[in-house]
């Protein structure tokens, strides 16, 4: 059965607009909460962090609201990345872990993320438990007064998070001498990700560090690396990280301002991985990885396995086969020997701590050749259209057209009203060709 209110990364959608308002997120609250409530531990605890987007003070109070009314006691940390979320909920023994945030997505938008008590992101079949509770009647829910939950905010979050990412590294790891930029998209890193590379000793120059509620991946961050390519120039910088708004993913920019994807950063670290006998299992990619990446681990004799896109589905496929290194060509990249979702700083901090001997990244970067690919994301009223008779058919055609030649993909997104249509091949004309058979059945 269809989920009504989860995607492929939680909750997520226009602030005010459908789903995403205090009203909705009391009764998300409630619903998430009494799921948890009715497992019957001890001690029922959530905490919640949140990104930088303005809308995050009138969701978190709701959000807090419905758990407490369902008798769970709630910390809050404020501002504080995905994973370090994470991590806090599994360090600190919580039965839930709530993040606030849209990701990528521009400051008009909001959402949730949810993770259990192993600091994993809830399962498909766990988010429709809880969307069963969403829209039953408010009052069966409800605690007595007695057994409702309290709140408490926790301000050092991020000291707790910079803590255990400092102790998955060897304790004289040191970054002096380098010079590194760091775009945090005014977004949830903006305070852990500048002060741990400079607390490491590197000459940090740090940019998108000055959140205002609006200005959350405008123009800058991982979905905008133009910016990082050219503060990197500017600072003659060793290399040059990007996050996005709740710094899961990672882009990054060597030292001739060049920008590495995340299908680069995952291939780097496989092969380091592989040669310093680390690596595990394999690699997971998804629908979305290069297929030169896909040609590049058939050649090192590296396992390779596509998930559905999204970091969620990655991991699962990770725990699945026991890999221990997954990710997006997008930058949500899964360290599984530290981490269970996708953390932007702790990658940047796995790829320093490769160069700190005194590489150059554009030395141990462009270890495969990528197949030309081409994505257009196309805005859509609605996402059904992908099921069209006259849309499956130029599918269809546009297949068989490129097969052995490359490969097409054609999508809906999970967190946007947006059909997404990829072609990969050496063929120039022939991807674009494929792509506009597919586009006009959609417009």
């Amino acid at each position: 059965m269809k989920k009504k209110y989860f995607g492929t990364d939680g909750i997520r959608g226009t602030v005010n607009i459908g789903n995403i308002n205090g009203e909705k997120f009391f009764k998300f609250g409630l619903a998430a909460g009494t799921y948890f409530k009715n497992l019957k531990k001890k001690k029922q605890v959530a905490i919640i962090a949140k990104d930088t987007r303005l809308s995050g003070y009138t969701l978190e109070p709701a959000l807090v609201s419905g758990l407490a009314s369902a008798g769970m006691h709630i910390f809050t940390l404020g501002p504080l990345p995905t994973n370090g979320l994470a991590m806090l909920t599994k360090k600190m023994k919580a039965n839930l872990g709530i993040m606030i945030t849209a990701s990528h997505n521009p400051f008009h938008d909001n959402g949730l993320k949810l993770f259990g008590p192993d600091g994993m992101k809830l399962s498909d079949k766990i988010e429709k438990k809880i969307e069963n509770l969403i829209d039953k009647k408010t009052i069966n829910h409800l605690s007595e007064p007695k057994f409702l939950g309290r709140v408490k905010r926790l301000e050092d979050g991020n000291d707790k998070y910079m803590k255990i990412l400092k102790e998955n590294f060897p304790s004289n790891f040191s970054l002096k001498n380098m010079r590194i930029v760091i775009d945090c998209a005014n977004g949830a890193g903006y305070k852990s990700a500048p002060k741990l590379l400079s607390d490491l000793g590197a000459k940090v120059f740090a940019i998108g560090t000055s959140p205002n509620g609006l200005n959350i991946n405008d123009n800058c961050g991982s979905t905008f690396p133009g910016v990082l390519k050219k503060s990197v120039k500017k600072f003659k910088a060793d290399l040059g990280i990007a996050l996005d708004g709740d710094a899961d993913r990672v882009i990054m920019c060597d030292e001739k301002s060049q920008i590495i994807d995340g299908d680069q950063i995952i291939a780097m670290i496989a092969k380091r991985w592989k040669r310093k006998k680390i690596l595990k299992g394999g690699v997971i990619g998804t629908l979305m990885s290069n297929y030169g990446l896909e040609q590049f681990f058939n050649s090192e004799k590296i396992r390779f396995k596509r998930s559905n896109v999204g970091d969620r589905y990655v991991k699962e496929m990770m725990k699945k086969y026991n890999f221990n290194l997954g990710g997006e060509q997008s930058g949500h990249i899964i360290l599984g020997n530290f981490a269970t979702t996708g953390d932007g700083i702790l990658v940047a901090l796995e790829i320093l701590f490769a160069l700190r001997k005194g590489k150059l990244a554009s030395e141990i970067f462009r270890v495969y050749k990528p197949v030309p690919q081409k994505l257009i994301n196309i805005k859509v009223k609605n996402k059904q259209i992908i099921n069209s008779p006259k849309c499956k058919k130029a599918i269809k055609y546009a297949n068989k057209l490129i097969k052995n030649k490359g490969r097409l993909l054609v999508r809906s997104s999970g967190t946007e009203s947006k059909i997404r249509i990829m072609c990969e091949t050496f063929n120039r004309s022939l991807m674009n060709k494929c792509i506009d058979l597919v586009k006009k059945q959609i417009y």
